[in-house]
């Protein structure tokens, strides 16, 4: 039953919550100063509260899921984990979770001195679940608002980031985090239409799926990413623009750096179609952690991404 537990909570699902770490590592990029422990506190509870989520929309969806290729091994649509077990473990992480931002606000002088600084995370990471029952409960079978409504908890995790930090989210990040997770978001739709083998089994796993259409996906999914790529290539030049005002003599060398980030990003979300359209993979999630080329480029990102962050002050010492 541990295990089971363990499923349930999908721990690999946590790597979404990385999305709070975004917009304070871009700020610590830019020399800004940035409060750890509230940005590690938030982080932690968007963990705890989306698992509780996964584990009510499991309870939702447990006769859909049974005639899933894939999620019916999950352990409530197996039968493994009976529905009131299920609802206490869920009950259970909202409180840890509540605990850990409570943690914080008492011991950071920062978050006590400041209810503002507190209580835009608090309220959003309340924002946040209010979408995730919305979404479980209503949302999620209409059209196009089930993605924006998924791609906005993307953007609630960035935004609720910087407000633990103690920074300004910049408008071009946030419009990216908006059209990647909706790129993924319709990816996954199309995926499942490949993986199933025709959009009546999809919509036997996802009853949204009948509104949709192939074309439509395919539309959706390369004006999702076209938007992804553009609105990134945006934030890299507002960083030119901006490090251009503040440290004129790194900004060079920096901007170059995040430019390159261009090629890896591309090359993944094009290869990303590729073999979701192939029916290769019906989740984007697990392409990254399958799928060996997209792994080099997530690799190459983050390590030209990390290298962009430390010209300046390399370049800084030198001189």
């Amino acid at each position: 039953m541990l295990v089971d537990f363990l499923k349930l909570v999908r721990p690999a699902q946590w790597a979404k919550s990385a999305f709070v770490l975004v917009g304070p590592a871009y700020a610590l990029a830019g020399g800004s100063h940035v409060d750890w422990p509230g940005v590690a506190a938030t982080t932690v509870a968007f963990c705890l509260i989306a698992s509780a989520g996964y584990i009510f929309n499991d309870l939702k969806d447990r006769e859909l899921d049974a005639v899933h290729p894939r999620k019916r091994h999950r352990p409530i649509a197996a039968g493994r984990v009976a529905p009131p077990a299920a609802v206490a473990l869920a009950m259970i992480l909202l409180a840890v979770a509540l605990a850990v931002m409570t943690a914080w606000i008492l011991l950071d002088p920062a978050a006590r001195g400041s209810a503002t600084r507190w209580g835009w995370p608090v309220g959003l990471l309340g924002l946040y679940w209010a979408n995730v029952t919305a979404y479980s409960h209503w949302l999620k079978r209409r059209v196009v608002i089930d993605v924006i409504s998924l791609a906005l908890g993307f953007v609630v995790r960035v935004l609720a980031g910087c407000a633990a930090a103690g920074v300004e989210p910049s408008p071009w990040l946030v419009n990216s985090t908006f059209f990647i997770s909706m790129f993924l978001a319709f990816s996954k739709r199309l995926g499942e239409r490949r993986t199933m083998g025709s959009a009546e089994g999809a919509a036997t796993a996802r009853t949204v799926q009948v509104r949709y259409t192939d074309d439509i996906l395919r539309m959706l999914v390369v004006v999702t990413a076209v938007a992804t790529l553009l609105t990134y290539a945006g934030y890299v030049q507002s960083f030119g623009v901006r490090g251009a005002e503040t440290a004129p003599q790194a900004i060079g060398p920096s901007f170059m750096l995040l430019w390159l980030t261009m090629l890896p990003a591309t090359y993944g979300l094009l290869r990303c179609i590729v073999l979701v359209e192939r029916g290769e993979y019906d989740d984007p999630t697990e392409l990254a952690s399958r799928d060996h080329p997209f792994q080099v480029a997530a690799v190459m990102f983050a390590l030209i991404t990390a290298a962009a962050w430390v010209a300046p002050r390399f370049i800084e010492q030198l001189g």
